[in-house]
């Protein structure tokens, strides 16, 4: 039987709030179209960024300071006509629009949040002309709104992400520690959220503290070192 003992998967929380929102030169643009509303040059919002950027905190804060509706891909698809004009005449997110999109829903849904006086945050990986959109309508119409990009973080972004990533956890972590990680890490914040979660299950299935060493351990291990 193995010594080590199986991290547990145990739920944890983000934060979530606009006070917990780290502002930096990569992201000081997208909070600054969040905190600008209602005062949008017109309805729709695009906020792109790579996975782990801060998207969704973005469009959580949004949607506490408006009382938007969420929806996703799949609730797009599966929604009426009715449905969606009931909906549009509020504030809206509209998460993740990536490669596979529900474009007739889509289309109507911008139709009627403009006919109705909405406004729709909508977050991607990608930019407008990196989705495959084919249906023109929808396509000339996308190019037209409002994109707002967060950057890879720099150095004093990365830093603080990190060490937000493991406070998230409820986890203190030296300032070597951090450090450490700064001089090793590629930037960005995939790689961010990966390294914290898996030194986080490393300290957990090995029962050591979060150091220097154990940080050089997965390191090692990942072959980064």
């Amino acid at each position: 039987m193995s010594a080590e003992q199986l991290p547990l998967d145990l739920a944890w929380r983000a934060a979530h709030g606009r006070e917990d929102f780290l502002v930096a030169d990569p992201n000081a643009e997208a909070v600054a179209w969040i905190d600008r509303w209602p005062d949008w040059p017109g309805p729709f919002l695009l906020l792109t960024g790579s996975e782990g950027s801060g998207k969704t905190h973005l469009s959580h804060v949004w949607m506490q300071r408006t009382g938007a509706t969420s929806l996703d891909l799949e609730d797009l698809a599966e929604m009426d006509l009715d449905q969606l004009a009931a909906l549009a005449s509020g504030p809206l997110v509209l998460e993740d629009l990536e490669d596979v999109l529900p474009e007739d829903k889509l289309f109507h849904l911008y139709n009627l949040v403009k006919e109705k006086g909405g406004y729709l945050l909508m977050t991607s990986r990608h930019s407008v002309a990196e989705l495959p959109i084919k249906l023109p309508d929808l396509k000339s119409r996308m190019g037209a709104i409002q994109v707002t990009r967060i950057r890879e973080p720099d150095d004093m972004l990365f830093a603080s992400v990190l060490l937000k990533l493991f406070a998230d956890r409820h986890l203190q972590i030296g300032p070597d520690v951090i450090q450490y990680m700064m001089t090793r890490l590629e930037r960005s914040f995939g790689q961010a959220r990966y390294m914290v979660s898996a030194i986080d299950g490393l300290s957990l299935s090995k029962k050591r503290r979060i150091t220097v060493p154990l940080v050089r351990d997965l390191l090692e291990k990942e072959g980064q070192l």
